[in-house]
């Protein structure tokens, strides 16, 4: 269902030029990954899925929207679980960190909420890679962010970061580790933004 899905996107959104896809080499092939993207929209999140095919990523998405059975059916077949993001506890990271130990891709939009101005990037993303013990990649997406953009003229630009991998912070004491990822991850985000722009 994933695949069928990502692939009838991607021809629709070929009718409209496509997605620019740049560094794409930077994706782990060899182990499970957490992709961490900035979020203005719901496109990014179809952009993304569709920008690393063959790769599937599997989103987490607020449990409300599983209320409805033959809407939860269908995210749950295309990858989608189930977090509260009212009252994240255990539970919440349970699942991404089960995926990364299976060598399957989470993605996070580490910002939290859909907006296009600076927010400081959440630790959740970061927390989930640690303790899933599995790389980071930073991401970017510059283009439509709403269904009605969507259809007018403007490039879809996705730009994917080098990975951050755990072994690179073990001089950090373990109560440091966290913060010195998160500010890396946010650093690294930003200069990707800061690429797109000049693309």
């Amino acid at each position: 269902m994933y695949n069928f899905c990502a692939n009838v996107l991607k021809g629709i959104l070929s009718l409209r030029g496509g997605i620019k896809v740049y560094n794409k080499e930077n994706l782990p092939s060899d182990t499970g990954f957490v992709i961490a993207c900035t979020h203005s929209g719901w496109v990014d999140v179809i952009t993304l899925g569709v920008g690393i095919l063959p790769h599937q990523i599997h989103y987490m998405a607020k449990k409300e929207l599983f209320q409805k059975k033959w809407i939860g059916t269908f995210l749950k077949k295309i990858n989608a679980f189930p977090v509260d993001r009212e009252n994240p506890g255990p539970s919440s990271i349970k699942t991404p960190i089960k995926l990364l130990k299976e060598g399957k891709i989470v993605g996070i939009f580490p910002s939290g909420t859909r907006t296009s101005e600076d927010v400081p990037l959440k630790r959740g993303a970061v927390t989930i890679a640690q303790m899933g013990k599995a790389p980071l990649v930073p991401a970017a997406y510059k283009g439509p962010s709403t269904g009605k953009e969507l259809f007018k003229k403007g490039k879809m630009k996705l730009i994917i970061g080098e990975p951050l991998f755990q072994e690179d912070f073990a001089d950090h004491a373990p109560k440091e580790r966290l913060a010195a990822m998160t500010e890396e991850l946010n650093s690294r985000i930003k200069e990707l933004e800061k690429k797109l722009e000049q693309m």
